[in-house]
């Protein structure tokens, strides 16, 4: 399953940038190896990262080691900025979940080819590349499905000696409380955990006993959005309020932004600027009233309730915000019926269960294949900590904090504490500060500090060269590939200086469109608005090989489908349907023919994507071959956002130049938005306001689609809001439901594909690269010995944390 790490993923970690250094804890003391066994860590394994890491131990023969004398130098380790949201309920980036991996366990144990470890306490041994490899983790796990009820029961029992970092056991009511916040009603995250049948949650959520019965016509949704009753009203007038507010935001944010300069210098105030965007009333003088809080009023007073009048000015179109509003209605009308049944009130979710101090059961309806990795895939957090000892009492349902209410829970977001390997110090001048953890169950750590230092990308190579940090990750492309051979003495890219580790991402990168903000007519499902975004999409996928290229060289590869090249489910080149990505044409046939040189490929593809731009309804001027108009709800000019750090620092940065160069030739325009600051893109992706933008997914072992593609996940639909392409269709919401109730791998591979092909279909994305991740190390100050060997997509070089040392 892909994770935003969602909503604002660039590129996930390796598994997560840790530690080393040379120290001795108090408490379990130091890690020990012997010829049996070297024990590993685990790193947790979330809803927005790769799979969960866990302990290791080689087979091959070392010899007894203890703690060396405390050398307390901290692991220095280079970081793309952190949005402190450092809690396991609701880090969403790459690097914020990083600093959680630091300091939680997770249930799940996985190995170096992604398998599931069940039996972690004890630990299995697994062979990979010629050797032994004994995993061992935090519980062991059990998934069993019984036919004849059509029940699946999912199983963790844990170890009994885990403690947290403030030496307070890890037991079941732990598990227990951590199950319940994911599942509050109020929670709100990129986990998908909710989106499971376990039973009773529907009536848990509820608090009705007959909620899972309940049945809402389209016939009176459709009623209630006509003729509206005063509390529906007002609900309306809310939601256009809301929009409208973070609109004037977003106006505020233009101003610096070169992209806008036009309009920013003709208003230099935002409030004024805003009011030309959305103001209606054309005797109204903004820049005669003082203050900001009146003007945005004065604009609330006209919309009043009408989101089909803010439709129009928003994404184009009246009807552009009616899926919103009928799901409002719909979910109106269910919280209604539901206060008017009769049933019980539900106090737990009935489908989980303490078994003893140390066990937990989930069960749930059907069977899902990758329900797994999410059910028991979770990092057992501190109820003592996150949530309220008093209000927990397990045998008289109360499961530590008042139900619907997460605010004691989200207090500690930035402030993580658990049971991993490491100590959350704090957050200060964009450094994250680690201490050891001596109560670790692998035990204390042999590197007593930790700094995870924010950078940028194109300073850690030259900070670790000269001593400013120890590690970090960067883009496995030309340019540092050259950088690394010209710092290391035998010019190699493992020398004396640098050295590095490179493996496959599970992830990949992809140029997004928002079908909601892209199309004709405000109907982002018709043919019209799918050949406004095949026409962008032809553009921009002949581009690809040149700026992949260009940027990675045999780092990466270009791809066609819209999934990471580790994925089991990823389409291979000998499949007889296999397709290159946009290479046709309106009427279906082939753009390119084999003798083709690139620059006549770059002419076809520019012709292809005028016959589209005509199909969606633009205007087209023979005698200039340019557009001149365009179809209602559809624009001239689209936006394009690439976080490439305001320097064009990026992978597809060629790719989108390019297309901007040869869209101009045709008369349309393509306006690209390199923000210094990538919290911008992240900001729009959250509100749904983006046109085009560039990122990369990262992704888990199973390939369910259902967090990213799936319609219940489109941002401000209350699901995973992890569905930035505003993509939805009931045949791909059915496939992506089937394909997680089979445990054939050959058949979900089958159903997998057709949803490649109506993601195509629709041209919502446009897939990228596939890239390595690489890793470099200074080997002058770390004793390389000391990483993890074999690393591999699914385990990183910080999986054996706590046996790294430094030099």
């Amino acid at each position: 399953m892909k994770n935003k790490t969602f909503a604002r993923v660039l590129a996930l970690a390796l598994a997560a940038l840790m530690c080393v250094g040379l120290a001795a804890c108090s408490g379990n003391g130091s890690q020990s190896t012997t010829a049996a066994t070297t024990a590993a860590t685990t790193a947790a394994t979330t809803a927005a990262t790769t799979a969960a890491t866990t302990a290791a131990t080689t087979a091959a023969t070392t010899e007894a080691t203890t703690a060396a004398p405390a050398v307390d130098v901290p692991l220095v380790v280079a970081y793309s900025p952190f949005s402190q949201k450092f809690s396991p309920y609701v880090a969403d980036t790459g690097y914020d979940q990083d600093v959680v991996s630091m300091t939680q366990i997770s249930l799940m144990t996985t190995d170096r080819s992604g398998g599931i470890v069940y039996n972690a306490i004890e630990g299995e041994q697994r062979e990979y590349n010629g050797t032994m490899y004994t995993y061992t983790g935090a519980a062991d796990l059990k998934v069993e499905y019984d036919e004849t009820s059509d029940i699946t029961t999912y199983t963790a029992e844990l170890r009994k000696d885990l403690v947290f970092s403030d030496g307070k056991p890890v037991t079941a009511d732990d598990v227990i409380f951590n199950y319940y916040v994911y599942l509050d009603p109020s929670y709100v995250g990129s986990t998908t955990l909710n989106s499971y049948p376990i039973i009773g949650l529907t009536n848990y959520q509820y608090n009705n006993s007959l909620a899972e019965g309940v049945e809402i016509s389209a016939d009176d949704v459709a009623a209630l959005v006509a003729e509206p009753n005063d509390e529906f009203a007002q609900q309306l007038t809310d939601f256009v309020a809301g929009i409208l507010t973070s609109e004037l935001d977003w106006v505020k944010s233009l101003y610096g932004n070169p992209s806008y300069a036009k309009y920013t210098e003709a208003y230099p105030v935002a409030k004024d600027l805003f009011y030309v965007f959305y103001g209606t009333d054309t005797e109204y003088d903004s820049t005669a009233v003082e203050k900001e809080e009146d003007v945005l009023a004065k604009v609330l007073e006209e919309y009043g309730m009408d989101w089909k009048l803010l439709g129009v000015g928003y994404g184009g179109a009246e009807d552009y915000l009616e899926e919103d509003v009928y799901g409002m209605a719909e979910q109106y009308l269910f919280d209604n019926a539901i206060s008017e049944l009769e049933g019980e009130e539900v106090p737990n979710i009935e489908g989980i269960k303490k078994i003893d101090e140390y066990t937990v059961q989930i069960q749930t309806k059907g069977y899902s294949a990758p329900a797994v990795y999410s059910i028991l895939g979770i990092q057992v957090a501190p109820m003592h900590y996150y949530g309220d000892e008093s209000l927990y009492d397990y045998d008289n349902n109360q499961f530590g904090f008042t139900r619907g209410d997460l605010s004691s829970v989200l207090s500690k977001t930035t402030t993580p504490v658990g049971a991993g390997a490491y100590k959350f110090v704090e957050y200060a001048d964009k450094v994250v500060y680690f201490e050891a953890n001596e109560n670790y169950y692998k035990g204390c750590p042999k590197t007593k500090y930790v700094q995870f230092i924010e950078s940028s990308t194109a300073d850690v190579l030259p900070g670790i060269a000269q001593g400013t940090a120890d590690a970090g990750e960067v883009n496995g492309n030309k340019t540092n590939f050259e950088a690394i051979r010209g710092y290391n003495s035998n010019g190699e890219l493992a020398g004396d200086t640098i050295s590095i580790a490179s493996v496959d991402n599970l992830g990949y990168g992809y140029i997004g469109m928002n079908a909601d903000t892209m199309n004709v007519g405000g109907d982002p499902s018709s043919e019209a608005s799918k050949n406004l975004r095949r026409a962008f999409a032809t553009v921009l996928a002949v581009y690809r090989d040149i700026s992949i290229d260009s940027y990675y060289g045999d780092a990466a590869s270009v791809i066609q489908y819209p999934i990471s090249n580790t994925s089991w489910a990823a389409p291979q080149k000998s499949d007889a349907d296999y397709r290159y990505a946009f290479s046709t044409d309106v009427d279906g046939n082939s753009i390119y023919t084999d003798d083709m040189d690139a620059d006549a490929k770059y002419a076809a593809a520019l012709d292809a994507a005028v016959g589209y731009l005509k199909a969606a309804g633009y205007t087209f001027d023979e005698a200039s071959g340019k557009f001149t108009a365009a179809p209602e709800g559809a624009k001239m000019s689209y936006e394009v956002i690439i976080p490439a750090d305001g320097a064009g620092d990026h992978p597809s940065f060629m790719i989108v130049s390019n297309t901007k160069a040869a869209l101009e030739t045709i008369g349309i325009e393509l306006v690209i938005n390199d923000p210094a600051d990538s919290n911008e893109l992240w900001d729009k992706l959250d509100a749904g306001s983006q046109e085009l933008w560039c990122a990369a997914w990262g992704a888990t072992i199973d390939p369910d689609m259902y967090q990213v593609y799936h319609s219940s996940g489109i941002v401000g639909k209350g699901g995973s809001d992890s569905n930035h392409y505003h993509i939805a269709d009931e045949e791909l919401d059915r496939l992506i439901v089937e394909a997680r109730q089979s445990d054939d791998q050959s058949y979900r591979k089958t159903v997998y594909k057709a949803c490649l092909d109506i993601i195509i279909d629709w041209a919502v994305e446009v897939p990228s690269y596939q890239r390595q991740n690489i890793v470099a190390f200074s080997p002058e100050r770390i004793n390389m010995d000391t990483v993890t060997p074999d690393i591999t997509t699914y385990w990183g070089w910080m999986s054996e944390i706590e046996l790294i040392e430094m030099n």
